[in-house]
């Protein structure tokens, strides 16, 4: 909004000029969302305490402790995180660009899918939301015409290809494909992030720093000089991806400081299926869908255990892990929630460096 209303009168007034830098506009997204965290968390808070007497619904086959330590915590706090993200990316962004829209398409509609599995979480006092059939098929329709929007977006034959990082010029074709690997793209990282989100502060740190490492990629690939100098794809028009990265990573932070342990708020699927909607869909718009699964491979090696349980178990009967996912064996075996937590971050953070690496490594 700022950006279509100030920048015209930058010939009048020169301290306009700055918006015409996605780095200032980056900075000021960042600050935003973070303060609109701050002034509506403590009142949200108090909101959903009121509506939500009981709290989120705990797993009763899940650690034994968080019947009792986390019993009362309300959730959708993703409401918080939607709210401050999408109304700094509203001020800052430019709002003529198709892939800030496509984006905050994908995040905001995977965002009411998660409220409504949250709701029905809570009026029913179980585990059990919106049918797992019925939620894979919202997020399978959101996320291709995301896909098919963001193809369109960009030009032949780029738009149909998929970058394999490492090497200069490998890419795959997938033709009228592609719109189908973007939508897998999405539901995965939506996924991902929604199994991640189980322990005070968990999920929402490696989330922070994905869109970190993407706001940089964002900016990177949106720039034809620095593409040209990296030897990756110029897309014009994705460095404005950057703004609304920033301001994630400043309704993370915001969110993040009623999270922390002990959590006065859940984020609950409202929240984690809209950020890893979020980080996909950039992935897809940056064409980093395979450097996105190395970035977030926390989130990569969390889906796995859930997977790689339910398959052996069905087929033997006998668990690999604990519990999945790979946070609660932990749990099981013994690990405070502190130590689990912040040696994920750690890994998280090894894994943004070697995301970040792919860019020069050719």
């Amino acid at each position: 909004m700022l950006y279509g209303l100030l920048l015209p009168l930058s010939g009048s007034v020169h301290f306009f000029n700055l918006f015409r830098y996605i780095t200032f506009r980056a900075g000021g997204a960042c600050m935003t969302a973070l303060i609109v965290s701050f002034w509506f968390g403590p009142k949200l808070i108090r909101m959903l305490k009121s509506m939500q007497r009981h709290g989120q619904p705990i797993r009763l086959d899940g650690p034994e402790r968080h019947l009792i330590e986390k019993k009362g915590t309300p959730t959708m706090g993703g409401v918080l995180i939607l709210m401050a993200l999408s109304v700094s990316t509203l001020i800052w962004a430019d709002l003529d660009n198709g892939y800030v829209w496509a984006t905050l398409f994908v995040t905001l509609g995977y965002g009411a899918l998660g409220f409504a599995d949250d709701y029905l979480k809570l009026t029913k006092r179980n585990t059990k939301g919106v049918p797992g059939r019925v939620k894979l098929v919202v997020q399978a329709g959101i996320g291709l015409l995301a896909a098919v929007w963001i193809t369109a977006l960009m030009p032949a034959p780029l738009s149909t290809e998929l970058a394999v990082p490492l090497f200069k010029n490998l890419m795959i074709p997938f033709g009228f494909l592609f719109p189908l690997v973007g939508m897998v793209v999405l539901m995965g990282a939506s996924n991902s992030v929604n199994l991640t989100d189980g322990l005070d502060g968990l999920a929402i740190v490696p989330t922070i720093i994905a869109a970190g490492v993407f706001a940089l990629i964002a900016y990177l690939v949106g720039n034809r000089i620095f593409a040209g100098y990296l030897q990756i794809n110029f897309i014009s028009g994705a460095g404005e991806l950057t703004v609304f990265l920033s301001a994630l990573m400043g309704a993370g932070l915001g969110f993040l400081w009623f999270n922390a342990p002990p959590a006065a708020v859940f984020m609950g699927d409202t929240g984690s299926l809209s950020l890893g909607g979020a980080l996909g869909a950039v992935a897809v718009a940056t064409k980093n869908e395979i450097v996105l699964a190395i970035v977030g491979g926390l989130f990569v090696v969390e889906t796995i255990s859930v997977i790689v349980q339910v398959f052996w178990y069905k087929r033997t009967g006998r668990r690999v892990f604990l519990m999945a996912p790979l946070h609660h064996h932990f749990e099981k075996k013994g690990w405070a929630e502190p130590t689990i937590v912040i040696r994920f971050w750690i890994i998280a953070m090894i894994l943004a460096l070697a995301g970040l690496a792919t860019l020069k490594i050719r």
